[in-house]
């Protein structure tokens, strides 16, 4: 018989182990989480992890199983090989249908986990109900059991239910019952019913009111069920029953930051000066202070964590970050340099720092230096473009050229962005002939990149080649037709030449389409309803465009509506409100000076 029920075990453990059940997508079902209990934690964005309670498995130790005694017959044996292949071949429903009919007939709790299991892998939550109370009821002293049947439960709102197991639960082990609370609130989150789930913990956490977790319990359930009062009262009780608790500090902080942050950091200030010593705390008040932009007192927390931790990445980055958005370059320098010497995830991100910040300081050569390290990677295109930045700055276009030129990473996408980076040091630097040779020649080996075809129409366009740019941007159309700016930039260029402006119009709108909150595109329209002498729309549009971006390009269109229109002291205005922003756009002052010199001559 004891060989019998071994050979069973085999079978149960099998299913479990071999073939285990699916992973559940908790986004698209009810179905509770994993069974294993850890201590909740406070929402975002403050996350404290308990110092005081060490969360558990329910099951501790190994213990003997209540199996029973019986023959494993054939048709038993059928059944579980049924099940197993059924499982491996995805078929959940037969599989369960097939475990639950051995456990019923063998009563051993092995199977009726595995029908638990499985049924709840395949969302059937109520037949997974049912098996678990099979399985709680093969197994009484199974706190695993008494989980999931409780995970189940909770997950459908049924309360009353169990209230019962929460209760013998928490009643077995008193000296546990305040860690049992932490854990149960993982299976609280599962629950729709946060009114009735509120209900539910203040009448299991009555018996334990000088318990601080059950109080904390309370201060989650009624925080869920909208209840800020309760939560509030709730949490502050935990802190008299445990002073110094962070975890149910920073509950009462993220409350108080529901209202104003200004009151959740004096709150958090406050607990520090009280309790030092509470460090996870102090990084969530440290992360609190750089939302408010207070970086100044945020890196001196950020530095007294460093010196528990000297060893922290995050620390110390976070330092250094600060120490960038407080212009304080000489500790951002040598902060990130440290960070260097601690094996950050990310090196090269480091390195294109201490470029930045020795741009700051003045010295180039050091922040070439820099930037020249970083070999490959995604860091690798920011940092050559800030590398040829520089070089562009002093004027030497041709040594940046030269450099991008040496650089050949292996991978292809690397070596097509590098020829990008080139075309637009030239053409920021008024080479749009140059340019324009440069991507026409790399189109010839890279006919299907929507990135580069774009980009050389772009170019065709400063050098008066409008069939360059048509074919390439009706190239891009066939091969990416949600191109949105494909089609705004050829509609663009019609209607600013004035070219088959009703076509020019419907491109335009189409690319408004596809992207309806584009300021350029809105723009772009607005355009081509003034080339048609719709200037009443054309305003609108334009308004439109301006309110979303101020843009010197839009800020000129706007500015000759309005200036059509006879509004010239309004259009007067946003040409020097856009002048002050961007004092050498040539679209913007070329625009101004035309108009203004028509309206010299027609002057009586």
């Amino acid at each position: 018989m004891k060989l019998q029920n071994q050979l069973l075990g085999i079978f149960a453990v099998s299913l479990c182990a071999c073939t285990p059940a699916p992973k559940i997508d908790s986004s698209k079902t009810t179905s509770p989480a994993p069974v294993v209990f850890v201590a909740a934690n406070a929402a975002a964005p403050l996350q404290p992890q308990d110092q005081n309670q060490t969360p558990a498995r329910m099951e501790v130790a190994p213990r003997a199983l209540p199996l029973p005694a019986l023959e494993l017959t054939g048709p038993i044996l059928l059944k579980l090989m049924l099940a197993e292949i059924a499982v491996q071949r995805g078929q959940l429903n037969i599989a369960v249908s097939a475990l639950l009919d051995v456990a019923q007939e063998t009563k051993d709790p092995r199977v009726a986990r595995r029908a638990t299991e499985v049924a709840w892998a395949a969302r059937y939550v109520p037949v997974a109900l049912d098996a678990a109370r099979l399985w709680m009821q093969f197994d009484p002293d199974s706190q695993r059991a008494r989980q999931t049947l409780l995970t189940l439960l909770i997950s459908q709102s049924r309360f009353t239910e169990a209230q019962n197991h929460v209760q013998l639960w928490l009643s077995q082990s008193p000296e546990q019952a305040g860690q049992r609370f932490l854990q149960l609130a993982t299976l609280f989150s599962g629950s729709k019913d946060k009114i009735a789930l509120l209900n539910f913990v203040r009448v299991i956490a009555q018996p334990y009111a000088q318990i601080p977790e059950a109080q904390f319990a309370i201060a989650q359930a009624a925080w869920d069920a909208s209840d800020r009062d309760l939560a509030y009262v709730a949490a502050q009780q935990a802190l008299v029953l445990r002073p110094g608790w962070d975890l149910a500090a920073l509950f009462v902080a993220q409350i108080l930051q529901r209202s104003s942050d200004v009151e959740a950091l004096a709150y958090l200030s406050r607990f520090l000066q009280a309790h030092p010593g509470a460090n996870e705390l102090r990084l969530n008040y440290a992360r609190l202070l750089v939302n408010a932009r207070d970086y100044t007192e945020a890196r001196l927390q950020f530095e007294r964590l460093l010196k528990i931790a000297p060893e922290n990445v995050e620390m110390a980055m976070a330092i250094a970050t600060l120490s960038m958005q407080m212009k304080d370059y000489a500790i951002a320098d040598a902060q990130l340099q440290r960070v260097l010497q601690l094996s950050p995830p990310d090196p090269d991100a480091v390195r294109v720092f201490l470029g930045q910040v020795n741009e700051e300081l003045k010295r180039n050569l050091v922040a070439l230096k820099w930037y020249d390290a970083v070999s490959s990677g995604s860091q690798f295109i920011v940092a050559k473009s800030r590398y040829v930045g520089i070089l562009v700055k002093q004027g030497q276009l041709a040594q940046a050229r030269q450099y991008l030129q040496g650089l050949q990473p292996e991978d292809a996408q690397l070596r097509l962005q590098l020829i990008l980076l080139e075309a637009s040091i030239l053409r920021d630097a008024g080479a749009y002939a140059e340019a324009f040779n440069l991507l026409g020649q790399a189109t010839v080996a890279n006919t299907e990149s929507t990135d580069l075809l774009y980009e050389y129409a772009m170019a065709a366009e400063k050098v008066d080649r409008v069939d360059v740019l048509e074919v390439n941007l009706r190239k891009v159309i066939e091969l990416q037709p949600s191109h949105a700016h494909a089609y705004n930039a050829l509609g663009f260029t019609l209607a600013d030449r004035n070219l088959r402006l009703v076509e020019a119009r419907e491109l335009i709108e189409k690319g408004l389409q596809l992207s309806p909150d584009d300021p350029f595109i809105l723009d772009s329209l607005g355009w081509v309803l003034h080339r048609q002498g719709l200037q009443q729309e054309a305003l609108i549009h334009l308004r439109r465009a301006y309110g979303l971006r101020v843009d010197a390009e839009i800020a000129a269109h706007l500015g000759e509506v309005l200036w059509v229109l006879g509004r010239r002291e309004e259009a007067r205005k946003i040409w020097s409100e856009a002048q002050t922003k961007a004092p050498g756009n040539e679209l913007l002052n070329s625009t101004i000076k035309r108009l203004e010199a028509i309206s010299l001559q027609s002057a009586p």
